[in-house]
Parts: C-alpha cells; structure tokens; sequence
C-alpha cells in the first residue's frame, strides 16, 4: 500500500470522528511494520481536522531525499576506484546527478565557514590529507574504508589526541 493509500485511509476515518489511535491500530493490524508510526498518523489526521484535503506531499525546496542513495554513492565509489582524477562534474554526469540550487541560511553560512575553518587546521596541522576526502554539493565522500571496532583501534602517545575514526551516516 502506498504512502497516499494509508493517508487517504486516515482521512475517511478522520472524517467518521475515529481517533488516530484506533486508526493507527488498525492499519497496523493489516500491515504490520509497513503502517506508518502512530505520529504520522496523528499528524495527518490532525491536518485533514483542519480541513486540508490534499494526501500527497507538498513541494520542497532542496534536494530529494532519493539523490543520495547507497546505489548512487557505490557508484561513485567504483566511478573512482577505476579513474581517481574524474571531476565532479565527470562524476555528475556518470550518475545523473544534478546540482540543484539552495538558498541557504545565515546559521547554515556561518557552519560551513566554521566547518571549513576546521578542515583548513586539521589539514595543516596535518592530520588531513585532502586525497581522502571528496566533496561536492552537500555530499561528503571519505575514501578511507570504515572497518569494525576492533579494526580502528590504534596505539597513541598520551599527548596526542586519538584519531579520528569516519562513520558512514
């Protein structure tokens, strides 16, 4: 069933005066784990109390939640592994990817320059090398593979800070 299904679901129920509990209990006795969570369903059977009557999705501004997929970043990843001087823009094209514009805020401006500020250190204190690292938009691709636990382990001087372990988000 649909994301629009269950909401168009919520909706006729909202509109018998069914409480999005019991609404929410019963889609999830039919489909289980694929039911939306008790939240979304309180949240659009409050927005269709208030009289909206659209189930889809507003529009959104910035990039869609499916550019960054784990198909994509693979094949980036192999992209790479078979030629390491592409461009990003060779990279763009090889992935269909397209840059989509964003009005950022003051706070969102003044984290990437704080951000950038602490690459810029760690990369001359050097602690960095800009080789592992490939950036683009928004997305951040560390080349460095991201083992177990017991694989990041490293023995340190006591002076020194521990280094940095990369997770994968």
């Amino acid at each position: 069933m649909t994301t629009e299904n269950f909401r168009f679901y919520t909706k006729v129920r909202t509109a018998l005066n069914i409480q999005a509990r019991i609404i929410h209990d019963e889609l999830y006795s039919v489909y289980g784990d694929q039911a939306p969570s008790l939240r979304a369903v309180e949240r659009w059977s409050k927005l269709f109390r208030e009289d909206r009557e659209e189930v889809e999705d507003e529009a959104r501004h910035g990039r869609p939640i499916t550019e960054t997929t784990s198909e994509n970043i693979k094949r980036i990843h192999l992209l790479i592994d078979d030629d390491s001087y592409l461009t990003i823009e060779e990279l763009q094209e090889k992935v269909t990817a397209r840059y989509i514009l964003k009005d950022l805020t003051d706070f969102q401006r003044a984290e990437r320059v704080r951000i950038c500020k602490e690459n810029l250190s760690k990369f001359q204190q050097g602690s960095w090398r800009l080789c592992d690292i490939i950036t683009g938009d928004e997305s951040w691709f560390y080349r460095k593979q991201i083992g177990r636990k017991l694989s990041n382990a490293e023995q340190v001087i006591r002076e020194d800070p521990p280094p940095t372990v990369v997770r994968q988000t």
